[in-house]
């Protein structure tokens, strides 16, 4: 098949790129410089240098690819989440709203017949069970820069599963390690953890579920070439606890257990949306996707993952 992805630069979208050129799908991407294309290209792949925001360059682009799926892995996210920045999510969510917006015009456009779009597996509702489905709601009200985020994740995956005239699948990807990520060997919060920097803060009782990216990658070639329409949470098979994680994280990256902290501290430090997810986050089942995209994370769990990552 002749697939299209929006972001083939970015953390996921450079091994999602690579996964489908070695099964036998023609790729054509999208990336903002010359250098990143030619990288694109010495992977095989075709490479549009293209913004999406810029609407007609965007159909160009698509038309002359003219793909039969188009999947959006577009973020803006910085390297260093600071989470008392209240312009934090402002870039991503305007890729979320009107790039989405261009990126369905432009492939109704072109033909295509299936659109594939990222999104998360951690803006669930912070009541009830302490792992979700698909069929969970998500947040009504979020603290800090979230509430806009949250806000322009409803819009887009409200686009993606209405478009008219082709089939939309929305992959919440839960918390992305592995190369290129802020749990990666370079990223940010292996840094912080390893200048202990990165504590477990109250109880510890928020549940993350984590996904290694070359695992998201892999659902997402599932994703093109099979699977309904509709909603998949893209995670590993054990949500776990910041109490437990954070420690563990610790020991893979070499460095000493971590501090605890209060829950105001925390809050005054790292900003609101940092202690509600330490401490009311809620974790995300993978079991839809396992059983109608016929997947499984060859990283199941990031205990293993973790370890495995940071050698």
């Amino acid at each position: 098949m002749r697939v299209f992805v929006a972001g083939a630069s970015g953390v996921i979208g450079r091994p999602l790129a690579r996964k489908l050129l070695a099964a036998g799908h023609e790729v054509t991407g999208t990336t903002r410089s010359e250098e990143s294309a030619d990288q694109l290209r010495q992977d095989g792949a075709r490479a549009a240098v293209v913004d999406v925001l810029d609407r007609d360059a965007l159909l160009a682009a698509m038309r002359e690819s003219s793909p039969e799926v188009v999947v959006h892995e577009l973020t803006a996210l910085p390297d260093r989440m600071d989470f008392r920045k209240k312009d934090l999510y402002t870039a991503t969510n305007r890729l979320r709203t009107e790039g989405t917006r261009n990126l369905l015009d432009a492939a109704r456009a072109a033909g295509a017949h299936r659109f594939i779009s990222q999104s998360i597996a951690f803006a669930y509702t912070n009541d009830g069970s302490q792992v979700k489905t698909e069929s969970d709601p998500l947040l009504d009200s979020a603290p800090g820069p979230f509430e806009g985020g949250v806000t322009a994740l409803r819009e887009m995956e409200a686009m993606v599963l209405d478009a008219e005239g082709a089939d939309g699948l929305v992959l919440r990807y839960g918390f992305f390690y592995g190369p290129g990520t802020h749990y990666g060997r370079d990223g940010s919060l292996v840094a912080d953890v390893r200048r202990r920097r990165l504590p477990v803060v109250g109880k510890g009782t928020g549940v993350f579920s984590f996904i290694h990216v070359d695992d998201a990658a892999d659902a997402t070639v599932a994703a093109v070439e099979r699977g309904t329409p509709g909603v998949y949470n893209i995670t590993d098979d054990e949500p776990a606890p910041m109490r437990e994680w954070v420690p563990a994280l610790a020991a893979a990256a070499g460095a000493k257990r971590p501090l605890r902290v209060p829950l105001w501290l925390a809050k005054l430090v790292g900003g609101k949306q940092a202690a509600v997810f330490a401490s009311d986050l809620r974790g995300a089942s993978n079991e839809k996707a396992k059983r109608e995209l016929g997947w499984e994370p060859s990283h199941p769990s990031w205990r293993t993952g973790f370890q495995e990552s940071l050698r």
